[in-house]
């Protein structure tokens, strides 16, 4: 059986980690540094740090916060945020980065994922796709879930796959920290398209949330969350355990 994994996100802004509903309303929470520092300690399989005004400001990720978040952790990391050319790749990779979180500027350029691919690797690759209901269909969102792109969101990450991305992120507008649960139709239709491992973002609200996403939802490789995790009202490690009694197989 596969390993699941339990991924934090460091959603950040004007350097300090935020959290909002609905990709709206965010407020203050934390340090990066050592919010990361204390995801490491904690257990987590690995860390997804999102510049998430980058590409709605028109500029690079802040580098020199992800690197000192990278110098504070021993587990896999993935960054992203004003991912928009091979130059962006590089220089996120080169700050301690593991893989790449490209959004707004894959769906600008299409090429990038191939591009990249083809240059660091599929592992490296992820493309993260912010989606919402409109109208009854998965329509993709960009700029930090602020434009509708009028794309079916379900075709985008399937031709993303082709491109050569590695592993996608589902992030769901819909239950954005909402805490009721993850996107499951969503994912299940993500799943039933798409053969790399999937990470699903939004939701979390308990710890059922997370064995209701791995048990019956095999197509999903990880859950990421912010909001849950954020407050401290559940260690990684209790949840962890927690999930091994239910029967999903994790890495304690």
């Amino acid at each position: 059986m596969i390993t699941k994994r339990i991924i934090p996100c460091l959603d950040v802004k004007d350097g300090r980690v935020v959290k909002g509903v609905n990709f709206e309303g965010l407020r203050d929470l934390a340090d990066p540094v050592e919010m990361a520092r204390y995801y490491n300690a904690a257990g987590a399989d690995e860390l997804v740090f999102y510049d998430i005004t980058a590409s709605v400001e028109g500029r690079g990720l802040f580098t020199d916060i992800l690197r000192r978040v990278a110098g504070e952790i021993f587990i896999p990391l993935t960054a992203g945020g004003g991912i928009n050319t091979l130059e962006d790749f590089d220089r996120v990779l080169k700050c301690g980065a593991d893989k790449v979180s490209v959004n707004s500027g894959a769906i600008r350029d299409p090429g990038l994922i191939s591009a990249a691919a083809q240059r660091y690797g599929d592992q490296c690759v992820v493309l993260s796709a912010d989606i919402k209901r409109v109208d009854g269909r998965f329509c993709l969102f960009a700029k930090g879930g602020r434009e509708n792109t009028g794309l079916d969101a379900l075709d985008w990450l399937e031709a993303g796959v082709r491109r050569g991305a590695g592993e996608l992120v589902v992030n769901s507008i819909d239950t954005d920290g909402v805490k009721n649960g993850f996107d499951l139709e969503l994912l299940d239709a993500v799943a039933a398209r798409c053969p790399v491992p999937i990470i699903a973002s939004g939701g979390a609200g308990k710890a059922a949330d997370f064995a209701e996403l791995f048990l019956p939802h095999p197509g999903v490789d990880a859950g990421l969350a912010a909001s849950f995790f954020h407050p401290k009202q559940l260690e990684i490690g209790t949840l962890k355990q927690y999930l091994r009694a239910q029967g999903v197989e994790m890495r304690v």
